[in-house]
């Protein structure tokens, strides 16, 4: 289970929580604009945007889970099991493997707009990156600091919806997600009045009453839900500082704990890691379940003329910081 969103200030912010009961190896990857992608179908892109992003290196090619590239753009991929399903190859559109969706669509597109324009001439196929790495099922969040969209590639066909709240979880599908919310119409940061009955007397026996009957449970409509309520309704500065902060606070309200999700007898699904990128600045901020203390890789520190991708190890390790 995952949960993305993004969040404006003076910038723009873009992550999301990767939640299952083992990592990958994950790596923070940097991708300069001269790396030659092979894609599956189109040959090879000598040149194009450069990205950051969060990703499994397989011999030396970054399949990425979540990216932002230089002109702001990000995108990231959640899963959506037993709702995927992808296309057959056809020569009617630019074919696409689902594991290289991520850098076909952020090599080449500066703004969402663009990447709308760039998917209604593609077509998504399941087509596996090796026998060891089978296609995931997954939809997708696509975002800029004008607009965010959600794409989904299902048996009915493939969907790109407008995604106003910037948020995407699981399943179900995004419109249902969206639906949902329908439920939580009279939830407020402020404190209720009382609408029960003007013959009781009911007190306020607590701060944060306008929120009662926000969900708390673990499920993706009810992380959908609570994240799209914290962030809709969150306040900050627009210092990087207190934007960065801020975010992590928003998806921190969905942080799985170790024994909560058992997912087999024995194995529990955990918040591994949760990034935030500062799209505009190519900043990629991420946390681990054992070193909550943010780390940060920027993508302007790296030769992005180069041509080969640079990759860093999330740093795993708790750091404790003494005052005394």
């Amino acid at each position: 289970m995952c949960t993305a969103a993004t969040y404006l200030t003076k910038d723009f912010y873009m992550g999301r929580t990767l939640d299952y009961e083992f990592s990958y190896g994950e790596e923070i990857a940097v991708m300069p604009r001269n790396y030659p992608i092979h894609f599956h179908y189109a040959g090879v892109l000598k040149q194009h945007y450069a990205m950051i992003g969060m990703a499994h290196m397989a011999d030396g090619y970054p399949l990425y889970y979540d990216a932002a590239n230089e002109k702001g753009l990000g995108m990231a991929g959640l899963n959506f099991v037993g709702n995927a399903a992808y296309a057959e190859e056809t020569k009617e559109k630019e074919n696409v493997a689902q594991y290289e969706f991520i850098p076909w669509i952020l090599s080449r597109c500066a703004t969402v707009e663009e990447a709308k324009a760039a998917l209604g001439k593609m077509n998504l196929t399941g087509i596996s990156f090796s026998d060891q790495l089978p296609s995931a099922q997954l939809h997708w969040i696509i975002a800029d600091k004008n607009g965010c969209i959600v794409v989904e590639s299902m048996k009915d066909g493939f969907h790109v919806y407008d995604n106003p709240a910037g948020v995407l979880t699981n399943n179900p599908p995004f419109p249902q997600q969206m639906f949902l919310l329908n439920q939580y119409r009279n939830l407020s940061p402020k404190q209720p009045e009382n609408q029960f009955s003007k013959e009781l007397p009911l007190d306020m026996y607590s701060r944060g009453m306008g929120a009662l009957g926000l969900p708390g449970d673990l499920s993706s409509t009810s992380r959908f839900a609570r994240v799209a309520f914290t962030k809709l309704n969150s306040q900050s500065g627009d210092t990087e500082e207190e934007s960065v902060s801020q975010f992590f606070h928003i998806l921190g309200s969905v942080d799985q704990q170790r024994g909560c999700c058992e997912v087999a007898e024995g194995k529990y699904e955990i918040t591994i890691y949760t990034s935030c990128c500062n799209t505009s600045k190519g900043i990629y901020y991420y946390t681990t379940y054992e070193n909550p203390q943010i780390t940060a890789v920027s993508m302007h520190a790296e030769d992005l003329e180069g041509m080969e991708v640079v990759s860093y190890p999330m740093l795993q390790k708790t750091e404790i910081r003494y005052q005394n």
